[in-house]
């Protein structure tokens, strides 16, 4: 799969799933096995902002050449799955999220976009993007 392809799949999805969580939180927390509330809806719309912003951007820049920029977002894009991936997980071994199965594709989908997102930000040409 190409790198457009990929942003665009990936982008389109984010796009979903962060309206849903916007708009309708208590869907994705009752799916987890938490009971809808207030508090934690709150930080299900927050997220779900994030993930609308982020997707956007990944739409907006899918057909850009590649730049120490599209490094960057690539490598940005990696570092948010993989910091979201063991968040559910630990939440669940704590008993916060109760479901598993509510839990385990969400898993899975963060570890390998992660993974996707590194492969085609090491395949960047140019310059390296630096953090200083």
């Amino acid at each position: 799969m190409n790198r457009t392809t990929f942003l665009t799949i990936i982008g389109s999805l984010g796009l979903v799933i962060g309206l849903v969580a916007l708009t309708a939180p208590s869907v994705l927390l009752a799916g987890k096995g938490v009971a809808p509330s207030a508090a934690p809806a709150v930080w299900v719309r927050e997220v779900g902002v994030l993930i609308v912003a982020l997707s956007a951007m990944l739409l907006v820049v899918r057909n850009h050449a590649d730049s120490p920029t599209m490094r960057a977002v690539l490598w940005a894009n990696a570092v948010v799955h993989a910091g979201l991936f063991p968040i559910e997980i630990l939440a669940w071994h704590r008993g916060v999220i109760t479901r598993l199965d509510g839990i385990v594709p969400n898993s899975i989908l963060h570890l390998v976009v992660a993974a996707a997102f590194v492969v085609f930000a090491r395949r960047v040409g140019g310059t390296a993007a630096r953090l200083t």
